[in-house]
């Protein structure tokens, strides 16, 4: 038989209560409400649907205190509601990650490399940031300012007659800590959570940097900027 969509509305927004409790500990008779006071500082899913959350909460009362009957509920959401509270049920229940998405071949390079040998992954592969090792160790993260600088430094002789490692440009870097490490774990919204605050905060990121437990010494299995975030919400 198929369900009401107040039937279907009420299952998952009840799917999503639990999601919330057990997210934040809460016990149950905290207010729907509180529960995504408490749950949008520490998930940036729930952040992300805090007004459709609301809303919904909102919605529930309607349908739960205005019943005539069993069988009848004055306010019976629309197909639209319904397929969306659905939706952030199953990414509560099941959130997409960096690893899903963002794992595959990383292009890094040596400190011993030559700049061409950068340039060379820059142009074919249309990417901005290097992993740099040192002896199969992370050192830091190349950039094009860092290139920039490194050329703005640069006596024009001095260009032609010398040919430069990585780790020459490397070292013209202004600002170093632009990565951060984070797990394979890690959900979508998380990773874009971690963007949204290093805007915030002045010291913006231009990448993560994903290993199977967030940390610098394990294998690079993917990379994250922020134009990658922006092409899979378009």
């Amino acid at each position: 038989m198929e369900h009401k969509n107040s039937e279907r509305f009420l299952i998952a927004f009840n799917r999503i209560d639990k999601s919330l409790m057990k997210m934040t500990g809460l016990p149950n008779h905290f207010s729907f409400s509180k529960k995504i006071d408490r749950a949008k500082s520490q998930h940036a899913l729930v952040a992300h649907y805090e007004d459709d959350l609301r809303e919904f909460g909102s919605l529930r009362n309607a349908i739960v205190h205005n019943r005539t009957g069993f069988d009848y509920a004055i306010a019976e959401p629309h197909d639209e509601i319904v397929k969306l509270i659905e939706n952030i049920d199953e990414r509560l229940s099941n959130p997409v990650t960096v690893k899903d998405l963002f794992s595959g071949k990383v292009h890094i390079v040596q400190a011993d490399e030559s700049l061409a040998t950068g340039l060379r992954l820059v142009r074919e592969w249309k990417i901005n940031q290097l992993p740099i090792y040192k002896k199969g160790q992370f050192i830091g993260l190349i950039t094009a300012d860092g290139i920039m600088n490194w050329l703005a430094d640069q006596e024009a002789d001095c260009i032609s007659r010398e040919i430069p490692t990585l780790l020459d440009v490397y070292n013209h870097e202004k600002r170093r800590k632009t990565y951060r490490f984070v797990k394979s774990s890690m959900s979508v919204y998380e990773a874009e959570g971690f963007f949204r605050k290093s805007i915030v905060s002045g010291k913006r990121l231009q990448a993560l940097l994903i290993t199977e437990q967030g940390g610098k010494d394990e294998k690079l299995i993917g990379i994250i900027t922020p134009l990658d975030l922006l092409k899979i919400d378009e």
